[in-house]
């Protein structure tokens, strides 16, 4: 890049087609930094969403379904390993399709990775609801294969929406539109937790009417329940499909100033005669490859950049992960809405319970949370958000943890208890939730840019799993659910983590993402 006119950054003279083309990258960029919101904006606000839509609800709804699944296949309540399994296998996969599809994305492109995800989604869906018993494996066996490729699918989802949400966003509303497209998991949340309390609801007397141990009409509910999630994926696909590829990817990996000048004017509607003189003309761009991977984050200023992000996230989600996929257990824990009655009554009220529970919880925390973030991302920066969140909720674990079995005595120190875990939750979205997906959405260069995310939110699974893994087994040390509140002191700790990695972040707001990443 030239330094100035016709100059390197070394000093060298520059070939003047090589200054020009430069020009022009940097004159076609600030079109869409500088752009004003327009539809297109709002369709890759509703495309990028309506995947993480599918992707939380898809995520959530065996929270609520794994206490079905415990009723119809083991009547005493699903084991500990059983749970674990399918609960463990999603964020397993998740894992594994955030670095897959992440350097797919970097090396293929964007748009040709963008909707094959889904589709592994909406198989992987509507194959679980499908699923039953069989000589050879259980139905338990059957849903952990089929939620970890589900998984595949939404971790490919991450870095793929991320990047091309902020590649298309301009400089003064890239935070908001990450934020909004992020802000659907909240509505994923929700809307499980109400086609549950639905479905519940619709087979109330034939619930009441099972008896012990067949619960076949709990068996139509959990199957309902998982299946739904197929349809905002199935309408959100042809989108998916037909979205264009990003320019910065057409520019900085393809290489093809032409074709990127044509797919801005495209969007943004302006006039392109100019992009006509640069017919066949290719800009020389620094090219990915493994020695240069090596060589960029070898730098510690860049090195400190992935750590912060990608240990940001690992922090973040050991929380959220471990309270948003055992938020019924601790409901249950603490006695809140716990079924007084017995038999089959006992089911249905359990499980309406439960339902209603989980939409209090996202209703009341994790959803004005995403918006209060969207409203202050681009105004208060992204590091400044996180690093609140991230202070507030290592205060409200301590006073979780340490005052656990004070809160869970009397029908007061409930009501308190769910007030600060919906402030928990409140917290999480206005603050780390949102930033750690929004920041290396930003900061680094176009050729790592999914790659980087990728790595970042795989970590954040890393910790999901942890959490999974470490609440599974040390839960019930003591008697059961005896130990969730030292569960919710070490959450405590990994969220002071939290603050010393964001430190290592730069601030994203304001700066267009060639600023960011030095490109």
């Amino acid at each position: 890049m030239a330094s100035e006119k016709g100059s390197s950054v070394s000093g060298e003279p520059l070939p003047q087609t090589s200054y020009v083309l430069d020009e022009r990258r940097r004159a076609a960029l600030a079109e869409v930094d500088n752009a004003k919101f327009s539809w297109f904006h709002v369709k890759v606000c509703f495309v990028a969403g309506v995947g993480f839509f599918t992707d939380a609800y898809d995520i959530f709804a065996i929270n609520i379904a794994s206490t079905m699944l415990g009723y119809v296949y083991d009547p005493s309540d699903l084991s500990t390993n059983a749970g674990l399994g399918v609960k463990v296998a999603t964020p397993v996969g998740t894992l594994v399709g955030q670095l897959l599809f992440g350097w797919l994305a970097d090396v293929i492109g964007r748009k040709k990775m963008y909707g094959f995800e889904l589709m592994i989604i909406i198989f992987a869906t509507f194959a679980q609801a499908l699923s039953a018993n069989g000589p050879a494996v259980t139905i338990i066996g059957v849903l952990v294969v089929w939620r970890f490729l589900m998984g595949v699918g939404i971790g490919g989802d991450y870095p793929l929406s991320a990047v091309i949400s902020s590649e298309f966003a301009s400089t003064r509303t890239r935070g908001r539109l990450m934020t909004a497209v992020f802000a659907f998991q909240g509505w994923g949340q929700l809307a499980a937790s109400l086609i549950s309390v639905i479905v519940v609801a619709a087979y109330k007397d034939s619930i009441i009417g099972d008896v012990s141990p067949n619960f076949n009409a709990v068996d139509h509910c959990w199957r309902i329940l998982i299946g739904m999630g197929c349809v905002p994926g199935v309408i959100a696909l042809y989108f998916r499909l037909t979205i264009p590829e990003t320019p910065r990817f057409t520019m900085d990996i393809e290489r093809n100033i032409q074709q990127a000048t044509k797919d801005i004017d495209t969007i943004l509607t302006t006039s392109a005669n100019e992009s006509k003189s640069v017919s066949h003309q290719h800009l020389d761009a620094p090219v990915a490859s493994w020695a240069d991977f090596r060589a960029y984050f070898g730098q510690w200023k860049h090195l400190k950049v992935l750590i912060g992000t990608a240990y940001s996230w690992f922090a973040l989600d050991i929380a959220f992960y471990g309270l948003g996929l055992n938020s019924s257990i601790i409901l249950q824990a603490i006695g809140f809405g716990s079924a007084v009655s017995t038999g089959s009554r006992g089911v249905y009220d359990n499980l309406m319970n439960v339902s209603v529970g989980n939409v209090i919880l996202s209703v009341a925390g994790l959803i004005p949370g995403y918006w209060a973030s969207f409203l202050l991302i681009d105004k208060w920066g992204r590091k400044p958000i996180q690093l609140m969140g991230f202070i507030l909720l290592t205060v409200l674990f301590i006073v979780m943890g340490f005052g656990y079995d004070a809160l869970k005595g009397s029908a007061s120190g409930k009501k308190a208890f769910v007030f600060l875990y919906c402030l928990a939750n409140f917290f999480q979205n206005f603050g780390p939730n949102v930033t750690t997906f929004v920041i290396p959405g930003e900061v680094y260069p176009t050729r790592y840019r999914s790659t980087a995310h990728g790595i970042s939110a795989a970590s954040g699974k890393l910790g999901a799993i942890v959490a999974q893994v470490g609440f599974a087994q040390l839960a019930s040390i003591g008697g059961t659910n005896a130990f969730v509140g030292h569960i919710l002191e070490i959450f405590a700790l990994f969220m002071l983590t939290g603050i010393l990695s964001t430190l290592l972040l730069p601030e994203s707001k304001g700066k267009s993402l060639e600023e960011l990443s030095e490109e």
